[in-house]
């Protein structure tokens, strides 16, 4: 790292630092670099101890601008999500009379701090979150698929597609070690596995060895703990994950 990027002088030194603080540097006679200029004899005779070497201070000043500056960035961000999802708290959008539009691919997206689900929190209480110019909605409460797609459209919204990288990186690191409803089920026709909205059924992030329809009805698919997709029989109970576009 650059510490003199911030306008400091940097010091180098394996042994003890001189007495005197950091050569000073003159040109040489006829050169083009610089040549330590002698100590003089005052110097030398000065054989009083120094608490802190003074090659030392601007390595400690450069630190603290460096953590001052990774402090302004931080809040930076943290505001900025925090404006992100405030957008998710404006009014209310009507009930949707038609299918949403596939989501366009995006490179864009946001890590969110991981909350607890056991902490007697009210559905009332959990807010809607921004990613990647959507709303979502981590339930805290479980219940079967078809209450879950329910409860969704209740809320103006539906429950969660996911077709792309992006978004499966969101939502995996944003449910992990829990299970949640998504909007992919195969319940028209066994092994033909449709998103609720008629989005292209192209990228798909299984678990290894799934779907396998055990026990012959499993209709429904979730997030399972690791953040990848398992089928289960839609009657099961977990949480679920709503999505809506950003209120206008």
């Amino acid at each position: 790292m650059r510490l003199w990027g911030w306008g400091l002088a940097p010091c180098w030194g394996l042994g003890p630092p001189r007495r005197g603080g950091c050569q000073r540097m003159r040109h040489g006679a006829g050169s083009g670099f610089n040549a330590p200029e002698q100590s003089s004899s005052s110097s030398l005779a000065d054989t009083s101890t120094t608490s802190t070497p003074p090659c030392l201070s601007p390595s400690l000043n450069a630190v603290s601008a460096i953590s001052s500056k990774l402090n302004e960035v931080h809040t930076e961000k943290k505001l900025n999500f925090s404006n992100r999802d405030s957008l998710c708290k404006s009014r209310e959008l009507p009930r949707p009379t038609a299918l949403y539009p596939p989501f366009a691919l995006s490179l864009s997206w946001h890590l969110y701090r991981q909350g607890s689900r056991r902490a007697g929190w009210s559905t009332e209480a959990r807010e809607w979150e921004y990613f990647d110019g959507k709303c979502y909605y981590f339930s805290i409460d479980r219940m079967s698929w078809y209450k879950a797609k329910t409860q969704c459209e209740e809320m103006h919204s539906r429950l969660a597609i996911i077709n792309s990288f992006t978004k499966q990186n969101f939502v995996m690191f944003r449910t992990r070690n829990e299970r949640f409803w998504i909007g992919l089920t195969d319940g028209n026709s066994e092994g033909e596995w449709e998103w609720i909205d008629g989005t292209d059924y192209k990228s798909t992030f299984w678990k290894e060895g799934e779907p396998n329809n055990s026990g012959n009805n499993e209709d429904c698919a979730h997030v399972w703990t690791s953040g990848q997709w398992n089928d289960v029989y839609c009657t099961f109970e977990c949480y679920y994950l709503c999505e809506k576009p950003v209120p206008h």
